[in-house]
């Protein structure tokens, strides 16, 4: 199981999850409005959750169901920003 940045981070984009990732699998470009989890560095240790000062990081088996659609966001976008920044536009 891995984190997900969800919809209530798109346009704060505090860093305070990035600040506190033992691994630093949270990534973002100046062009994102949203911060993502890399699922493949995420070691599940949680320490982003908390620290989320907008209530927008999730267990992956706890997404609300109205953002299921960011669990793919997610992943998508270390492997095309393009194609996730697309489906993210829909949320904001």
């Amino acid at each position: 199981m891995t984190y997900t940045i969800t919809q209530p981070c798109i346009g704060t984009k505090d860093a305070s999850c990035v600040d506190v990732c033992p691994v630093d699998c949270i990534h973002s470009t100046d062009d994102d409005s949203i911060y993502y989890i890399d699922p493949n560095e995420c070691i599940d240790c949680g320490a982003c959750e908390p620290a989320c000062p907008v209530t927008a990081i999730f267990a992956e088996d706890d997404v609300p169901t109205e953002w299921e659609a960011f669990k793919e966001i997610n992943v998508l976008w270390f492997t095309d920003k393009d194609a996730a920044r697309k489906k993210l536009a829909a949320f904001q």
